[in-house]
């Protein structure tokens, strides 16, 4: 007996799952470089506007390509339905305003990326929605935030850029009994490593910018959720305002899933490593990897994901001009804002990402001026070890 497609292995789903062929019987996926699409008649496309014929209609709304992607997500997470972004802020913003209406209140983990802080505490409130922030990791925070108007709660596990371990099932389940809904963006963990789904969250969402891509190419997003969530809150939102991906960023994406099994596997090995030869360096005087005994959550990453990370977060004793030290030392891993490359990066949260945040508040998150977050690559990892090594000699 064949098996369904929803029951082969991660690994099947990536390379098979979603694919649509044309008459042409294309072996690679198709690239359906188009703005439109044209009909047989009026009545035909009467019916298509109406809902009542199948088919596409615009490429703002959907197109073969864009499709082919988000079904290849939908297997691969074990979700109902989807919809693909122009980028990873895109989805993010896209699954938190599109639902609320002003008078709605929204509670999220503190520790998040800046740009997802922005629209959280900056764009929400411009609209008269409620935020709260609290530690994440403080389940009572969760609980205490409830007000009867909460529709959301947010978070991202594990955490950029200090790779904290947030217990998904714990904080949906509160989320649940208050009448909300849990909106986890599992960027850091890939679907390869966690499934929030599974755990109790209602909504995921990526960067598909990140792991999904892997190579430093294009840009995209992507929500996760059920039908009915997609169809109630989503659908028309995004026809009508825009947010889409373009068939051409859809169909590297689609490429880049084929091989995110096997990137993630061998870049979390290779952060294992990392992690492993800088927890005990003189020039170091905090390592945080979730795939180690001596993570602050370790318990909670056996409950909760199938393996670690490629990411390793390290603070370099000297502060910030120790750690631009070694920044400027490094030859392969490159400084850079991304992550989930093919090509190892580096980044200095304190200038970068968290800029924006005052002192104070990334103090408060553990982003302190000497913070590292070293992303792995597919390079050898006794070469970013020596690497690493060599440059923390310059701190």
């Amino acid at each position: 007996m064949s098996k369904s497609p929803a029951n082969y292995r991660p690994e099947t789903r990536l390379v098979h799952s979603g694919t649509l062929r044309s008459q042409y019987g294309e072996t690679s996926e198709a690239l359906f470089l188009t703005q439109g699409y044209v009909y047989n008649s009026a009545e035909e496309c009467e019916a298509r506007f109406k809902g009542e014929d199948p088919g596409f209609i615009y490429s703002r709304y959907s197109n073969p390509t864009i499709a082919m992607f988000e079904r290849r997500m939908i297997e691969l997470e074990g979700a109902e339905a989807a919809r693909s972004a122009a980028t990873g802020m895109a989805a993010v913003t896209t699954a938190i305003l599109a639902p609320l209406k002003a008078g709605d209140h929204v509670v999220a983990s503190r520790a998040l990326f800046g740009s997802c802080l922005y629209v959280i505490q900056d764009l929400l409130p411009r609209y008269g929605i409620e935020t709260t922030l609290v530690d994440g990791l403080d389940l009572d925070q969760w609980q205490r935030a409830l007000r009867p108007n909460t529709k959301t709660f947010f978070l991202e596990s594990p955490t950029n850029p200090t790779l904290d371990v947030l217990d998904i099932p714990g904080i949906a389940e509160i989320a649940h009994k208050g009448g909300a809904r849990l909106v986890v963006d599992n960027v850091f963990a890939t679907p390869i490593w966690q499934s929030p789904l599974a755990l109790g969250a209602d909504v995921v969402v990526y960067s598909a910018t990140k792991h999904i891509d892997g190579q430093g190419r294009c840009l995209g997003g992507i929500i996760l959720s059920s039908e009915a969530f997609i169809a109630e809150h989503l659908h028309n939102f995004m026809r009508q305002t825009g947010p889409s991906i373009s068939p051409f960023n859809a169909w590297v994406l689609l490429k880049g899933l084929e091989t995110l099994g096997v990137r993630v596997r061998a870049q979390t090995d290779t952060a294992g490593r990392v992690a492993e030869v800088l927890a005990s360096h003189p020039k170091i005087s905090r390592l945080v990897y979730p795939g180690r005994a001596d993570h602050p959550q370790a318990a909670l990453v056996k409950k909760q994901m199938r393996g670690g990370s490629t990411l390793v977060g390290f603070e370099v004793k000297g502060g910030k001009a120790a750690a631009f030290r070694v920044l400027n030392e490094l030859k392969l891993a490159k400084i850079s804002n991304n992550l989930g490359d093919a090509k190892s990066l580096v980044t200095h949260p304190a200038t970068t990402t968290h800029q924006r945040l005052k002192p104070e508040d990334r103090a408060a998150l553990g982003i302190s001026e000497g913070f590292i977050r070293f992303s792995a690559g597919l390079e050898h990892a006794d070469d970013l070890i020596e690497d690493l090594t060599a440059a923390l000699e310059k701190a």
